[in-house]
């Protein structure tokens, strides 16, 4: 299976999302988006695969979402999309894409479901543990 993670090695999720996947015996491809963002076309082809607006993928959070009055509701997707091809860290993260679909992967257990062998149980960094449909049953 082909895994692909657009990833920041900054965020915890992120992290904890990526090990999900190495952990399930998966080689990933890892696509640090902040340095290597996606183009405008791959964007918008990933919010049609996990059926989302521009606008549900923003990040607010430590990015300059205030400051370019991203909140306006009459900002258009054309325009949301422009705002995030030239800030990438308005992209939320981190997303999977693997032959079962893609998905915004926050909670990073979201990526379970899309794993061929996804892992029993997982400790992620704050200590809490993920047990996997099926695990200890």
């Amino acid at each position: 299976m082909t895994v692909t993670i657009y990833h920041n090695p900054a965020c915890g999720t992120s992290r904890n999302t990526l090990e999900m996947i190495r952990q399930s015996g998966e080689d990933p491809q890892i696509i640090v988006y902040l340095t290597s963002p996606p183009s405008r076309e791959v964007l918008i082809e990933l919010l049609d695969m996990m059926g989302m607006k521009p606008r549900d993928l923003l990040r607010k959070k430590g990015t300059p979402y205030a400051e370019l009055g991203l909140d306006d509701p009459k900002l258009s997707d054309e325009e949301l999309l422009d705002a995030m091809m030239a800030h990438p860290i308005l992209i939320e993260r981190p997303i999977v894409v693997t032959e079962k679909g893609a998905a915004l992967c926050r909670p990073s257990e979201a990526v379970l479901p899309l794993l061929a062998n996804p892992v029993a149980a997982f400790t992620k960094e704050d200590g809490e543990v993920v047990m996997s449909a099926g695990a200890g049953s």
